[in-house]
């Protein structure tokens, strides 16, 4: 079961690779050195446990690399290369020890999601894009937090679930899968649930890692197509985020994370108040006194 999975992630990473140079050539791209710099640092604290969505989120907003609107589907496109390195090093060393119904569904249910989802950011109101985007960096700060007040539930040592939590555990990654377009990393909330239903918490890196790379894969290659990414990001945190993946999931393995992670915090819930904040004006500006609310186009 294990490589009937690690076959169709290596098709798609040929597959995405080859639609994402293909693009960048056509619309002459070069990765944006600050975008490197990034992905670097965001992917290799990803390895580790930090996580890549909030922090790249906070950063791109916090130097307005790009416009609000293009921030979730940028950051999809540029930590899913990063991602995919992540997954096959995860399904390796522990794919094996996960109940293969679990991994699976769990894998294709975000699929879905992360497919529902491309269209839904590419057509949201900008506001309502930036209102999701400061509630997520809000729920990032929280987990952040959390972890450091160890407060997060410890979880068991089980590898599989029972039958009734397996069916909870894939619609909950269908709805996970939805929110990855809009910047809300599936990480956080999968290893929270995954603890509370009692699994080891190390045996759920495959569940997230496997799903975050082929439905980034598949949600990605719906954004290239829809065409509202900034291909020099894009390609920035690619490049910057592959090598740092390998280093730190095969050099460094691991390292003491607290400080940093309030480091994060402060900089995450900064870009959450900016974030809400243009929300509100962007909503007050597009519905007049006394109008009618309008979510999609």
């Amino acid at each position: 079961m294990l490589i009937a999975l690690l076959v169709p992630l290596s098709l798609a990473v040929l597959l995405f690779g080859f639609i994402l140079v293909r693009s960048a050539i056509a619309r002459r791209a070069l990765p944006n050195l600050e975008a490197i710099f990034v992905g670097v640092v965001v992917n290799f604290f990803d390895t580790l446990g930090i996580g890549s969505f909030a922090p790249t989120t906070a950063w791109l907003k916090f130097r307005r690399l790009v416009p609000d609107r293009l921030i979730p589907p940028t950051m999809l496109v540029g930590l899913t290369p990063p991602s995919m390195t992540e997954a096959i090093i995860f399904l390796i060393l522990l794919g094996v020890l996960v109940d293969p119904t679990l991994l699976v569904g769990c894998v294709i249910a975000l699929l879905l999601g992360g497919l529902l989802g491309a269209p839904l950011v590419a057509r949201a109101r900008v506001w309502i894009v930036q209102l999701v985007v400061a509630i997520a960096l809000v729920l990032a700060a929280v987990a952040y937090t959390m972890t450091n007040l160890h407060l997060f539930p410890g979880g068991g040592t089980a590898g599989s679930l029972p039958l009734t939590l397996t069916v909870a555990a894939i619609v909950a990654n269908f709805v996970f899968g939805i929110l990855l377009n809009f910047g809300v990393g599936n990480f956080a909330p999968s290893l929270v649930m995954f603890s509370l239903m009692g699994m080891d918490p190390r045996l759920a890196f495959p569940i997230m890692a496997g799903g975050a790379a082929i439905t980034g894969a598949g949600a990605s290659m719906r954004h290239i197509q829809i065409g509202q990414i900034d291909l020099r990001i894009v390609l920035g945190l690619a490049i910057g985020g592959i090598p740092a993946v390998l280093v730190a999931a095969l050099i460094v393995k691991s390292m003491p994370l607290e400080i940093l992670r309030w480091l994060v915090i402060v900089v995450v819930l900064y870009a959450a108040a900016v974030m809400f904040r243009a929300a509100l004006l962007g909503r007050r500006e597009h519905h007049p006194e006394g109008a009618t609310a309008v979510v999609l186009d």
